[in-house]
């Protein structure tokens, strides 16, 4: 689940660097999703460890240490480089992060202040022109279920054609691997779905 940390108005950075002793079985996305960690973040600490196959009882350093953005402490916001959304829920003295995946390069996610303007669960997906011409197979819409794109949950923002959403690629998050938009593993979705008010700034 999220991570939430307590804040005060002086807090800076939250969290700490922890390790953990990877079993047999475990793939670094595995500790990535135990963790709330997107996969690049994890790969950065984890320097020459095989993702797929770390190795029973390696030792894997977890990066829950971050920086809190410098921008306003209210509703969401969005660090780019970092990979990572930020909620800072009203009326409490807590912040919770998730990792998040974001566009590909020449697909980039925009940089602005938004809102959320809707909030839809099990949505149906329009593949927009730009992905059409990508690939021409892809019908119209794809309803809600296992092989839609948006996953459960979709938060719809000011600007028409990006939302935050969840993922059918959980893997993926943590990643450059979207046309824009901002997609989280699907439990962070659910949650930020039911906490999060329409008209939110992010």
């Amino acid at each position: 689940m999220a991570a939430e940390f307590p804040l005060t108005a002086k807090e800076t950075a939250v969290g700490a660097i922890e390790f953990q002793v990877a079993h047999e079985s475990d793939t670094l996305m595995d500790v990535g999703r135990r963790y709330d960690l997107g996969f690049t973040q994890l790969m950065a600490a984890n320097r020459g460890v095989n993702p797929w196959a770390p190795g029973d009882e390696r030792r894997i350093t977890v990066p829950s240490f971050y920086l809190l953005p410098d921008a306003p402490r209210s509703g969401i916001v969005i660090n780019l480089a970092e990979q990572r959304l930020y909620y800072f829920p009203p009326g409490k003295q807590v912040v919770e992060t998730f990792p998040i995946g974001l566009g590909v390069q020449g697909a980039s996610t925009p940089i602005g202040t938004t809102r959320i303007v809707a909030k839809q669960a099990n949505p149906a997906w329009f593949p927009p022109p730009s992905i059409h011409q990508e690939r021409p197979e892809l019908p119209q819409v794809i309803a809600a279920g296992p092989d839609n794109p948006l996953g459960a949950y979709a938060l719809r923002l000011g600007w028409p054609t990006y939302l935050i959403h969840g993922t059918n690629k959980p893997d993926g998050v943590g990643r450059n691997v979207s046309h824009g938009c901002m997609h989280l593993y699907p439990e962070d979705i659910e949650k930020l779905f039911h906490d999060i008010p329409v008209n939110t700034i992010v």
